[in-house]
């Protein structure tokens, strides 16, 4: 795992090595253990380096042979010991065990199209000197981060956006639009960012760029369907076991201890157990997080599954003092505005296993690609009474619902009703969207200070939502949601705090339910399997039925959920409304409109938690990125 940057550029008013390093100095929390740069007269290649494999001949950028393509790689590639034993035999010869060095044998094997071979979680970047061009290339699902610029006579990439603003010829600015997409998304998702002419390269998509010319992006996967109705139940159980078992078994291969958080739900629950019977040295180190508030307190189930696979396990619990202590720093730590409040206590969770282990695994992934989240329930009555209801009557019902009174409990009935009827008025894409997070056109219009308001006349975050999903490859509407749900929530959202989180605290983060192969047999799981009326995860729940305790199996989805609607009226009040006041006088916002919603949730009447949050997360990140900007 490492952090990666460089540039191409046609000329040079500065000093390359010296930008070079700055860019990887900014990255060091991702890759604290080594740093390494590689410069010719248009390119510069660096990466500060976590050692995972190989820890004492890995270090990068690696070369070929003759010294004429060198690659950086933040990630794993986890079948880089087949790809060697191939390139061995047609005749390539390797100077380390690192599965960085397969890329630059393999590149010379097969040209561009090696990245199609790779099972893995990465972002790399390639330069090949003679031709003069430089791959970019990120991993299938999104699980590693890459940015880049394309400015005039220079192409800057990094594994964040702090390493790319060290380069100086790199703009910082913030795109309206983008802020705009943030509030409907809860991030800003790929190939967007949130700093003007600063983007991000889109999972299983290449890029190539030569000096002095436009870059080519393309797509070299993409996630389709084609259910297969031959098998029985028993057997779609035997094949999902027996893939999620081998993709366990590769995320354990590491030359450093590895470890597995559980929360007590069958995902991570069900790589825990296959990870215990494989893992060397045994026991297993397991790792939860809990909190105070008992409804949001997962840990009994947590023990429940390291008790039963006789795990080595460690739990923390998270309180508002933790969180309170980390809201000077979160702006910094995030890189880039992001509403999901389970990063701050992913992030103490990580450095908590840091201390023992350098790779842990997680069930990222299983609730996107096997239908695990309340929203995929939700579809089918929406559209029923989408129908049947007449607009006066949904109207009358929805008001009916937001007279109930507030719970700050997790998973409440009167926040889910709300919720859902809030987003109900809309057509499929938005309403799954709202959802899962984010604020309507409307809200926006109203909480938005009045240039902003004039900036963004054009503009449609919604247009743009269903123009991504257009070309999705899809049969019914459950493939529909699981693609939507993959595309945006996990990609940009789920994969990004646990990125950011674990990489803050130099933890590499493996998730098992991503592996290539697995989802593409996911994909062929008929949809009735996976949402089996109002059941869930159907299919995965059948296939672990005999592995994992049933109260954990049948137990209701939960989320890594934080109690914020109580302690944001409560413990974070008081620097809740000192940074609402310090964003408001950016001119970003509506100051009257911003101070009716922090009102009605300390009073509580509403429930404003997300929209809160997602201000609170927008004033830490321009504190730390752009503090003196105003917007009048």
């Amino acid at each position: 795992m490492c952090g990666i940057a460089g540039f191409v550029a046609t000329g040079s008013r500065f000093d390359p090595r010296a930008v070079v390093h700055r860019m990887v100095t900014a990255l060091r929390h991702r890759g604290p253990d080594d740093e390494g740069a590689y410069l010719d007269a248009q390119a510069a290649l660096g990466a500060c380096r976590l050692s995972i494999i190989d820890l004492n001949g890995g270090r990068q950028p690696i070369g070929n042979e003759t010294g004429t393509i060198h690659a950086v790689l933040n990630g794993e590639i986890y079948n880089f010991r087949a790809l060697r034993s191939r390139l061995q035999r047609r005749g390539h010869r390797f100077a380390t065990q690192s599965d960085t060095e397969v890329l630059v044998h393999a590149y010379e094997q097969d040209g561009e199209e090696f990245v199609a071979d790779l099972d893995g979680m990465f972002a790399l970047a390639l330069w090949d000197g003679p031709q003069r061009k430089l791959l970019l290339a990120r991993d299938r699902m999104g699980e590693k981060p890459l940015y880049y610029y394309d400015g005039p006579g220079v192409f800057v990439f990094g594994s964040e956006l702090r390493a790319l603003l060290e380069h100086p010829d790199v703009p910082r600015a913030l795109d309206l639009r983008s802020l705009s997409r943030y509030l409907l998304f809860d991030a800003v998702p790929a190939p967007h960012s949130i700093l003007d002419g600063i983007a991000k390269l889109a999972p299983a998509h290449t890029l190539v760029v030569s000096p002095g010319a436009k870059p080519h992006v393309t797509p070299y996967w993409t996630l389709s369907f084609a259910p297969d109705d031959s098998l029985s139940e028993a057997q779609w159980c035997d094949r999902l076991i027996g893939r999620l078992e081998g993709s366990v078994r590769s995320r354990l291969v590491s030359d450093v201890p590895v470890g597995v958080f559980v929360s007590g739900g069958i995902d991570s629950g069900a790589v825990a157990a296959f990870a215990a019977r494989h893992a060397n040295p045994s026991p297993l180190r397991t790792f939860a997080i809990g909190f105070d508030a008992p409804s949001y307190d997962e840990r009994g189930f947590a023990r429940i599954v390291a008790d039963r696979f006789g795990t080595e396990h460690c739990e923390i619990v998270f309180g508002a003092t933790d969180a309170l202590s980390l809201m000077e720093r979160v702006g910094g730590l995030l890189d880039e505005p992001l509403v999901d409040a389970s990063f701050l206590p992913k992030y103490a969770l990580a450095r908590a296993a840091r201390g023992s282990v350098k790779v842990a695994l997680s069930g990222d992934g299983g609730d996107e690609i096997f239908c695990g989240y309340p929203t995929f329930v939700a579809d089918a009555p929406a559209r029923w009474l989408r129908a049947a209801l007449p607009p006066s009557v949904r109207c009358l019902v929805t008001r009916l619902v937001d007279g109930l009174p507030a719970s700050s409990k997790y998973g409440s009935v009167d926040f889910l009703l709300k919720q859902f009827m809030r987003a109900l008025p809309y057509p499929s894409e938005v309403r799954t969207q709202l959802l899962l997070g984010g604020i309507t056109a409307t809200e926006q219009a109203g909480l938005l200070s009045a240039s902003v308001r004039q900036a963004l006349t054009s503009f449609d975050p919604y247009a743009e939502l269903s123009t991504a999903l257009e070309p999705r490859p899809v049969q019914d509407e459950v493939e529909s949601l699981i693609y939507h749900h993959a595309r945006f929530y996990l990609a940009d959202q789920t994969l990004v705090a646990m990125d950011r989180a674990s990489m803050a605290a130099g933890l590499e983060v493996r998730a098992p339910f991503l592996d290539p192969a697995l989802v593409e047999l996911a994909a062929t799981v008929p949809s009735r399997l996976k949402l089996h009326g109002w059941r869930t995860k159907h299919i995965l729940k059948r296939a672990l039925t005999e592995i994992l305790p049933p109260t954990v199996v049948w137990r209701r989805k939960q989320g890594l959920g934080v109690p914020l609607a109580a302690w944001l009226r409560g413990p974070l009040r008081d620097v809740m409304e000192s940074q609402l006041a310090r964003l408001s006088r950016r001119g970003l916002v509506d100051a009257a409109a911003v101070a009716r919603l922090a009102s009605a949730h300390v009073g509580g009447r509403r429930d404003h938690r997300k929209i809160l949050w997602s201000l609170l997360m927008l004033d830490a990140w321009l504190d730390h990125y752009l503090p003196r900007d105003r917007w009048t």
